[in-house]
């Protein structure tokens, strides 16, 4: 009976997220006719370039390289011997889930730009990927390429939430909620910072290259309101709640680093100049951050340890990510710098201050993160610092911006989040039992143990 109550939830809100939306309105002539005129300019304007499309078919990899098996493995190190299972299944679950729901409508809520709302979401036009073939293009390369490219970003941003409510949320309510903010705060955002002329962060002339906005600082704000809803893990600020698996933990950050070069490069969708400074940038960013994490941290505590310098690392990955762009050397050894040391702060002082149970630092890394990335953006974007974009006396305009996108955000994700989880509260309940937790998430929710010997 259980099972069948699972099921039979997890199937309403496949299709409710996709029913609700196209209850707004059926396409009517106007919009069909928009979106056949620009397929049309799609394929017209541009012809195929087979060296961006394998590039783009490497990126893609790449990017879901880094959920499957990347950030499942950094996550699930950090955990509990007995909770790691339930990190991996909860990646892999979200990989399957999204998966369907883009395309029946995430992808055209994303990038369809015919609907009545353009400013904040996209239309119906591209429902089913309606009209898209082999051989319809996205600029040089073919549109199914970009679909999946876009595909993995859908995939990983929820996916980064999980760490935040690690070791004490039910799963059925974790599938519910990610669900719902997948469809109501993922998909307006990314529309409006890459939707194209219309949408609300475009219009502002916000620099977003590879997902600040619409992946970190949107996750990030989820998970803080996630963690703060579900309450703190038993023992949380009395007990040692260690990582299980240091050895796991770095090399899911290590997967990590190499897949973001997809992650970065990749969002140029052209195997050319600014794609190589993306690499470059994101390499200077990541190693800079990640050294001044272990600085911080032996000079603190005394040892560098290795959690920290992995996190430290991956703290430099989202920041240099919506500059990547735009960003040149100099601006990245400051983005890096920058989010080093502030986020090691968030993660350690600040949430030791306010003492919210983050499980994993989303909020701390990504969030963070993301909006120390997203302000710096509009300062290394600036021609004086190598960067590729404004020129001194915009700046701050620039900077302005950003701020207004991050602000946007900031309250887009927290109202939907709080929805989301309110839902799935009545639904199903969000907590597991103390004994449930106790004993371990992965016998409790999977009936499987990752090691027979431990517990703990």
């Amino acid at each position: 009976m259980k099972t069948l109550l699972l099921l039979t939830l997890t199937g309403f809100f496949l299709l409710s997220g996709a029913t609700a939306l196209l209850a707004q309105a059926a396409p009517g002539e106007a919009a069909i006719a928009a979106a056949a005129g620009a397929e049309a300019e799609i394929t017209e304007v541009d012809e195929l370039s087979a060296g961006d499309t394998a590039w783009m078919m490497t990126a893609t990899a790449l990017v879901l390289f880094m959920t499957l098996p990347g950030l499942s493995l950094f996550y699930g190190g950090l955990v509990r011997a007995k909770n790691v299972l339930t990190i991996l299944v909860q990646c892999f679950a979200l990989a399957a889930v999204i998966t369907p729901l883009w395309v029946i409508y995430g992808y055209s809520l994303a990038f369809d730009d015919s609907g009545p709302l353009h400013t904040f979401i996209g239309g119906l036009g591209k429902v089913f990927l309606a009209g898209i073939t082999a051989d319809t293009l996205s600029g040089t390369i073919p549109e199914v390429v970009f679909i999946t490219f876009q595909l993995t970003f859908a995939i990983i941003t929820p996916a980064l939430i999980v760490g935040a409510f690690a070791e004490r949320m039910k799963f059925s309510a974790m599938l519910i909620f990610c669900v719902i903010w997948f469809t109501f705060s993922y998909l307006p955002i990314c529309h409006m910072a890459w939707g194209g002329d219309g949408a609300l962060f475009a219009d502002w002339g916000v620099m977003d290259f590879a997902g600040g906005t619409v992946v970190h600082i949107n996750a990030g704000i989820a998970g803080l309101v996630a963690c703060i809803m579900i309450g703190k893990r038993q023992g949380f600020g009395t007990d040692a709640l260690r990582p299980h698996s240091v050895p796991l933990t770095v090399v899911g950050a290590a997967i990590l680093w190499v897949g973001w070069f997809g992650f970065n490069a990749g969002s140029q969708l052209a195997a050319d100049g600014t794609a190589g400074m993306a690499m470059l940038v994101t390499q200077v960013a990541t190693a800079t951050a990640a050294a001044t994490w272990m600085f911080a941290e032996w000079v603190r505590s005394g040892k560098p340890t290795a959690v920290g310098i992995a996190t430290g690392a991956v703290a430099g990955l989202v920041a240099i990510t919506p500059a990547s762009g735009s960003a040149g050397p100099i601006g990245a050894l400051i983005i890096g710098f920058a989010s080093g040391f502030i986020c090691y702060l968030a993660a350690t002082v600040l949430k030791r201050a306010l003492g919210y149970d983050d499980s994993l630092d989303v909020f701390g890394v990504h969030g963070v993160g993301g909006i120390v990335g997203a302000l710096l953006t509009g300062v290394c974007a600036a021609s004086f610092l190598g960067g590729a974009g404004t020129e001194l006396e915009t700046v701050p305009a620039q900077v302005i911006a950003q701020f207004k996108s991050i602000v946007v955000t900031i309250i887009w994700s927290a109202v939907v989040s709080v929805v989301a989880l309110s839902i799935a509260k009545v639904l199903v309940g969000l907590r597991v039992s103390e004994d449930v937790e106790n004993t371990g998430l992965d016998l409790a929710d999977h009936g499987e143990e990752a090691y027979h010997q431990a517990r703990g």
